[in-house]
């Protein structure tokens, strides 16, 4: 029989449920010594957001399909550990097995996504905290040991009595061959887009800087041993054989000479058509993915030079570092940017770029730019606004409000369009007023691939899994 309840990945319209969720889950502990600093320390609405559209939340849904639990996992400690930043159940569904089963589920994705421990802080003598963790394979840790430096930090700027206050840590097994593997596939944003002139093949010479982002897809790799690639799932309206994740499998299996496959499965949360490099992000996990499981020893350079085969995007993605681009986007530089913040607004247009490219009121031969004009602002524009602003209205639209805050740009060729800010919190004010015709999204930018350090992990848990200190 089928448990009452089922596990997904929570959306940013749960976080209000959410938050209510660990309220309700708090006042458990009421009378507790610990009490008065767990009643001060509230969940942080603009913290839970940004790790569920990173994809590190995930919630129990009930018969009704309302939350009825969740659990929240924290990687900001980097390494080969993440933590559990929150589980609660809503008391009145407690002792159903939820919070084992939400917890199982975040210690799977974690191991599949080649982290090699799940640490956490809890209470030594309360029932559902300490002894429960250890039914599940969590060990009591020295507190002191360098590698909980972030979560003593956490419990001593919340209060929390180091008295009562246990850490614990699972260790995590390597995926077998066999296993399904979870790799990041993150969107980008064009800062500017600049065509300098066509080459004789038909090609447009671009500069561009390419900003990659802390959210995007989630590639989910299996290995096979009958050298079939096959595609489980998939986005909707996109043909197996034309979706660049499964080509870029393909041809990395022919260049390479190797006899294995793989099962691909895609968790889409990039807007299709959007100008924020969804299919070659997706194109360029595959193939950095598939070249260490399935042990093909080929480096970046010769990574990247297959992805361009497959688009232009393709190898700013392989390489993992944001960048300034030239050529058709395969000459690149990389570019250590300022922190900043962006709210994405999804239009739900979809822009085909190829018809922009023929576009006769297209600028195509503005003058070059240089690395400085750009810092400097001077570098600004997107050759494919005006056009797309003029032929999509639900572009213009959101070009429009989103201006309304700030300096609104439209990345690559639409029709996703966005706004830089200073802060999460700037950021996700608003996207919180975003209208009901429009999508937002709140993502950080960063110069290092999340798929960099993806790689990296997979790579230590084939062979040095770190061994905090036992107590």
């Amino acid at each position: 029989m089928s448990p009452p309840f089922h596990i997904e990945r929570a959306v940013p319209a749960q976080v209000d449920a959410l938050c209510a969720i660990e309220r309700a889950a708090v006042q458990l502990f009421r009378g507790h010594p610990a009490w008065p600093a767990y009643e001060a320390a509230s969940l942080p609405p603009d913290q839970l957001e940004a790790a569920i559209a990173r994809g590190l939340v995930w919630v129990a849904l009930g018969e009704a399909g309302a939350p009825v639990g969740f659990v929240w996992l924290d990687d900001e400690a980097g390494g080969d550990a993440v933590a559990v930043a929150e589980i609660d159940v809503l008391p009145r569904h407690g002792r159903r097995g939820i919070g084992a089963a939400l917890l199982e589920h975040a210690c799977a994705w974690a191991r599949a996504a080649g982290y090699r421990r799940v640490d956490l802080g809890t209470l030594a003598d309360v029932p559902w905290n300490a002894p429960f963790y250890a039914r599940h394979g969590f060990r009591p840790m020295d507190k002191h040991a360098p590698a909980y430096a972030a979560l003593l930090a956490h419990d001593r700027a919340h209060g929390f009595p180091d008295r009562l206050r246990v850490f614990m840590s699972r260790p995590l097994e390597p995926a077998a061959p066999g296993d399904w593997t979870a790799w990041p596939a993150p969107a980008k944003l064009n800062l500017f887009l600049r065509i300098t002139g066509r080459r004789p093949d038909g090609y447009h010479e671009l500069q561009t800087v390419f900003r990659l982002l802390d959210w995007g897809d989630e590639l989910r790799l299996r290995v096979r041993g009958d050298g079939e690639i096959r595609r489980v799932g998939g986005a909707p309206g996109v043909p197996a054989d034309d979706d660049l994740a499964v080509r870029a499998a393909r041809l990395l299996r022919e260049h390479a000479g190797v006899g294995a496959g793989a099962d691909i499965g895609i968790d889409k949360r990039i807007p299709m058509g959007g100008g924020l490099g969804g299919g070659s992000s997706d194109a360029a996990t595959a193939l950095v993915a598939l070249n260490h499981l399935w042990g093909c020893g080929l480096d970046e350079d010769a990574l990247a030079g297959l992805g361009r085969r497959l688009g232009a995007d393709v190898p700013v993605f392989v390489r993992g570092r944001s960048a300034w681009a030239e050529g058709v986007g395969e000459r690149l530089t990389p570019l250590a940017l300022p922190r900043r913040w962006y709210v994405v607004l999804d239009p739900r247009a979809h822009v085909p770029t190829a018809g922009l490219f023929q576009a006769p009121e297209l600028t195509r031969n503005a003058a070059p730019a240089t690395i400085p004009s750009f810092v400097s602002g001077e570098a600004a524009e997107n050759a494919f606004e005006p056009v797309v602003r003029a032929r999509y209205p639900e572009v213009a639209a959101a070009l429009d409000w989103l201006g309304g805050f700030g300096r609104a740009r439209l990345s690559g060729s639409g029709g996703c369009v966005f706004l830089e800010t200073a802060s999460r919190g700037q950021a996700r004010r608003v996207a919180r007023q975003c209208p009901a015709a429009f999508a937002a999204h709140v993502a950080p930018g960063v110069d290092t691939s999340p798929l960099r350090r993806a790689l990296a992990r997979h790579r230590g848990a084939a062979g040095n899994a770190s061994t905090p200190a036992q107590r």
